[in-house]
């Protein structure tokens, strides 16, 4: 395997955006007298689209369309307001993409949240040329698991899927991989548990972001 290139999931991999979504929607949920839920909760809910995120947090007798649109659009607005108040990037995020470029490594970013959002958050809290290429979710491509995304970037940074690394936290990002022919990296320290990376087909466990170039020094063409 060589890993010429690394692409990142955005929520739960790179940033911990988990409180900051679940405020804003418990915020939408009660202005229409609607239960609400804790940061555990949504953590499994995260990961799908903000549309997703919506509709499943919604009780099932209220996921009418109607309701949905409702919603979805304030979230959207509330969410839009309120994205960076406690998002932060995980604690050695931003070391190890400082030594990932040190070593010459394309990265890039490929989200199932709305481009305009992923684009503003990783200008937020990244340095500017942190990334090659940052990707969300646009209505001229599915969200993941399909691979279109992953695949598109790849193909803009000239690096071959199969040399290339997705890093995500979730059974979605690894199925993306897979699905991509690109090597599958979980990470534990974000929304979702360790099993469920397995599962979706994992070929490493990340427990801490340092370890990702331990990996990569064992890979033939990875930094050393």
């Amino acid at each position: 395997m060589r890993f010429e290139a690394a692409i990142f999931d955005l929520d739960g991999t790179l940033i911990d955006t988990l409180e900051d979504l679940a405020d804003a929607l418990n915020r939408v949920l009660r202005r229409h007298g609607l239960p609400t839920h804790g940061y555990d909760e949504y953590k499994l809910l995260i990961g799908h689209g903000i549309r997703r995120l919506v509709t499943d947090a919604l009780p099932p007798d209220e996921r009418g369309e109607a309701t949905i649109d409702a919603c979805h659009g304030e979230m959207l607005a509330d969410y839009g307001e309120h994205c960076l108040v406690k998002t932060r990037p995980y604690d050695g995020v931003a070391e190890l993409l400082d030594r990932l470029r040190d070593h010459g490594l394309p990265l890039a970013v490929c989200s199932n949240k709305a481009d305009e959002l992923t684009q503003r958050l990783v200008t937020a809290l990244f340095p500017a040329g942190s990334f090659a290429v940052v990707l969300g979710a646009r209505p001229d491509l599915p969200l993941k698991p399909d691979p279109a995304g992953a695949l598109s970037i790849a193909g803009r940074l000239g690096i071959e899927p199969g040399a290339t690394v997705y890093v995500g936290d979730s059974g979605t990002d690894m199925t993306t991989a897979a699905r991509a022919g690109m090597i599958a990296v979980g990470v534990t320290w974000g929304f979702r548990p360790r099993e469920e990376l397995v599962a979706h087909g994992a070929a490493a466990l990340l427990d801490h972001p340092a370890q990702l170039l331990e990996l990569a020094a064992s890979w033939p063409g990875g930094p050393d």
